[in-house]
């Protein structure tokens, strides 16, 4: 095993004075932060287990946290109800559907949506909604999708749909530091089309790798342009306010356990029913049409959001976003988004000042280093005295260590890590997974310093011991000039 070497000069383990201190210091700079105290009454009462545990959960935007309430009262309802399937007509099934009516209103109430305008359609997860709008947008040969390097790779599939019937893929560059689109990049894009077509533009409202939000103001600019617009909203709505009654993106996808936790397994796609009816599905399934008949081999679809619900929805789970959402509206999610700025701005700085002995930096941040326009999401790698990166698989068996939950890796966001990296076209070219590779030969192959990055982010119930934590465990890194040789090897991105 290689030598570690490990010496922590500017962080130590700190006393409670020096926390307290810290602390202190932090509500000097942020006093508004003292207005989100009701969350801190919340993770006492509902989330106990974490600091009952020792956690340090910094993974909000890989999933959320349930309170405890939402299991009580999901089970109480499952418990005292007797509830079937929702296509029958029967008292079990009555019952199930009155309830997933109920879900379906709330989520429209919520995001401020009229039910005159829009639709909201249950499905599986966010990738599950985006796979609804990649399959049935009627692209024809001189459509185009157009789209930010800056997307979840649920979103870059939507590509392979738009390949096979003959229409363009075109991509906007991110620029280097922060990760950002160059503000007058995007209408020379929207401005690329000839004749009537369909053309369908995605972006994410916020970056699942760097934090970084787009522009709202995309989606009437792209409108202006004769573009649908599909707007990933999956990482933003769990901590920023999307108003669907101010903004109007054609199709936006969303899973609920990034926003509250509990259930898995369900998510959602608001749709504008305009642009819904453009959509061509290219199959019918059980609970998607009125009749289907063998000896004609003819179907009649059913009407709205039936039609993309396929088989029979997670009938027993939708309940639970009533709650869900209930806790979310009773702390507000402008008391969220406030706290999760004032916490993050505070880890990127204290972050952004961890220097080794040597007066090297400890991190490199991509994406930006201040609170304007971003989430707390905050993409990041460790470094050594001399400038390598330290190995993510490491940075994993430490954070293990600390109880500090994290990610680690690629995110699903390759445009943004490509960007991040500096990692060329060329590079890319120069290198091809052969027969029975895994991604460690092919990091070996094209010559990349690590498997990716880390990724912490704040949510609900974060607080200040959290983020005094991860910077303690951060302290580690100081004057790091090794790493074990017996780390696992990286088998997917």
């Amino acid at each position: 095993m290689a030598l570690v070497t490990v010496r922590s000069m500017s962080v130590t383990p700190l006393a409670p004075e020096s926390w307290e201190v810290a602390e202190a210091a932090f509500r000097r700079a942020h006093a508004g932060y003292a207005d989100t105290a009701a969350l801190d009454d919340l993770r006492a009462s509902e989330f106990a287990r974490l600091d009952a545990g020792g956690h340090v959960y910094l993974d909000y935007t890989g999933g959320g946290l349930y309170a405890g309430s939402q299991l009580r009262e999901h089970f109480e309802l499952l418990d005292a109800g007797v509830l079937g399937n929702p296509h029958s007509v029967n008292p079990a099934g009555a019952a199930s559907a009155a309830l997933v009516d109920r879900a379906r209103d709330r989520v429209l109430a919520f995001f401020g949506a009229s039910p005159e305008e829009y639709v909201a359609i249950f499905t599986p997860n966010a990738t599950g909604a985006l796979r609804l709008v990649g399959e049935a947008y009627p692209f024809r040969p001189g459509d185009r999708f157009l789209l930010t390097f800056d997307n979840h790779n649920s979103v870059n599939g939507i590509r392979e749909f738009a390949r096979a019937r003959g229409a363009e893929t075109t991509y906007i560059p991110s620029r280097a530091g922060d990760l950002r689109v160059a503000p007058d990049l995007l209408p020379r894009y929207l401005t690329e089309t000839i004749g009537d077509h369909h053309n369908l533009f995605a972006y994410p409202a916020q970056s699942n790798f760097s934090g970084v939000q787009h522009p709202l103001e995309w989606i009437e600019q792209a409108h202006a342009h004769g573009w649908d617009v599909l707007l990933d909203a999956a990482a933003y709505v769990p901590t920023s306010r999307l108003d669907l009654g101010v903004w109007h993106p054609d199709y936006v996808p969303i899973s609920f356990y990034k926003m509250f936790g509990w259930p898995t397994g369900v998510g959602c796609l608001i749709a504008r029913r305009d642009a819904l009816a453009k959509l061509e599905r290219p199959w019918f399934s059980g609970g998607t049409i009125v009749a289907a008949f063998v000896q004609r081999q003819y179907y009649q679809s059913a009407p709205g959001a039936a039609h993309f619900e396929d088989g029979t929805l997670n009938y027993l789970s939708l309940p639970a976003i009533d709650s869900g959402l209930g806790l979310l509206e009773g702390v507000g999610i402008d008391t969220i988004h406030a706290r999760v700025s004032a916490l993050g701005g505070w880890l990127l700085d204290s972050l952004g000042a961890l220097r080794h002995s040597g007066g090297a930096p400890v991190a490199t941040i991509y994406g930006p280093r201040s609170f304007n326009q971003r989430g707390a999401t905050i993409a990041f790698n460790f470094l050594h005295p001399d400038g390598r990166v330290v190995d993510e698989r490491y940075v994993d068996r430490v954070a293990a260590r600390h109880n500090v939950s994290l990610r680690t890796g690629c995110f699903c966001n390759p445009g943004a890590g490509e960007v991040a990296f500096t990692i060329s076209e060329e590079t890319l070219l120069g290198g091809e997974f052969g027969e029975g590779m895994v991604l460690e030969d092919y990091v070996r192959e094209i010559g990349l310093p690590s498997g990716g990055a880390i990724r912490v982010s704040l949510g609900l119930v974060s607080n200040f011991a959290d983020v005094h934590r991860f910077i303690e465990f951060a302290g580690s890194f100081i004057d790091l000039t090794g790493v074990p040789d017996d780390l696992p090897p990286r088998l997917v991105c």
